[in-house]
């Protein structure tokens, strides 16, 4: 197989919600990515997005697509707390996985799915968008070539005024309940920034972590009485990692002041701002501030690698691993790792001290649903 084969990927979509049409318009962009079948629990949605997507079967039954032998791979695009059961179904299954994040409801079921890709020696995914921003391929390069020197602290920054789904207006309520959800703003963004920290860091052994969870702000009454909701508007951490790196998380779905600072992470000899990018460090004992060109950057990479299209988005990425073009990225390992944080910060608030990381998988419990 060359490097240039983009054969044909056959796909079946599990969930053709808001997220499962986000999935469906990524897949029209990516060459060779075929979706040829699809499930959803509300007949009447499935059909319609079947047409407008051109996917020629559907299924009532999710377990009827598994069974389809001229798939593949399956995009699992459902609430968190069905992401285990339906991932390990697919890949016992036989097919390779990739899931919308987070990767599941709770660090235990997320191992779980890890546990049974490697079982199965199938491939599995998760969908970590940041990865592929020109910000943080930029930010790996730099770190690559030792620009930073040796990495001894991250931040993961997220921001929303006031942007809780469903309490604010838009989504569906199962984003803000325990029950469907798993988590709030740490689950719904935090995954997002954590994880883009942990792969700049190159993903160091968690040792402890300790954090708070709020909910404080008010909630218009009706959508509070209808919604349930029972999830952290904002969440705020600290990791420690084996070696002594430290990463520190503030993530808000909802709170009084203005945007905060991007991510960062910083190194001996110079530091990376993420959003806005910009690059810090000293030259003959003179600070240095600087910024770059990151569209010229892109536009040259492309011109010059051949696969460097397999790194414009998750699903360029997912669908060029199963060519063969690329490795695959260890986004399933990572999100893992954001999993095994996030739930590190909710049982520290719970105890009310800092955990250690065999506490973490020692006290989690499953909340998959089942299917």
């Amino acid at each position: 197989m060359t490097l240039n084969t983009r054969r044909p990927v056959r796909i079946g979509i599990i969930g053709v919600g808001q997220i499962g049409k986000v999935h469906l318009d990524n897949y029209a962009k990516v060459p060779g990515a075929e979706v040829v079948a699809a499930f959803d629990i509300d007949g009447t949605e499935l059909e319609r997005v079947a047409e407008q997507y051109k996917i020629p079967h559907t299924h009532e039954s999710f377990k009827d697509l598994l069974q389809r032998d001229d798939i593949e791979a399956v995009d699992v695009c459902l609430h968190n707390n069905l992401h285990a059961p339906i991932t390990i179904a697919a890949l016992e299954a036989g097919k390779h996985v990739y899931c919308e994040k987070p990767m599941a409801g709770t660090y235990v079921d997320a191992k779980s799915m890890m546990d049974a890709a490697r079982r199965c020696d199938r491939k599995l995914s998760i969908q970590l968008g940041l990865l592929f921003k020109s910000e943080t391929k930029v930010a790996k390069h730099l770190i690559r070539n030792g620009h930073l020197g040796r990495l001894y602290h991250a931040r993961s920054c997220g921001y929303r005024r006031r942007g809780r789904p469903y309490v604010d207006g838009y989504g569906t309520e199962s984003f803000v309940k325990m029950e469907t959800a798993g988590g709030g703003a740490l689950f719904d963004m935090g995954v997002y920034h954590i994880s883009q920290m942990l792969y700049l860091l190159d993903s160091p052994q968690v040792f402890r972590v300790s954090g708070e969870l709020y909910q404080e702000t008010e909630i218009d009454p009706v959508r509070a009485a209808k919604s349930g909701y029972n999830v952290e508007e904002l969440g705020l951490g600290l990791v420690r990692f084996e070696g002594g790196v430290t990463l520190d998380i503030i993530e808000s779905w909802a709170i009084h002041l203005n945007a905060f600072e991007g991510s960062s992470i910083v190194g001996s000899k110079g530091g990376i701002r993420l959003d806005p990018f910009s690059f810090h460090t000293t030259l003959s004992d003179v600070v240095i501030d600087s910024t770059f060109s990151l569209e010229e950057d892109e536009f040259r990479w492309h011109a010059l690698h051949e696969t460097e299209d397999a790194y414009d988005s998750p699903q360029h990425h997912w669908v060029s691993a199963l060519q063969g073009r690329v490795p695959l990225l260890p986004t399933a390992e990572i999100a893992l790792q954001t999993m095994q944080i996030s739930e590190g910060i909710r049982l520290s608030h719970e105890l009310g001290r800092e955990v250690t990381a065999d506490e973490i998988e020692a006290l989690s419990k499953s909340t998959a649903l089942k299917v």
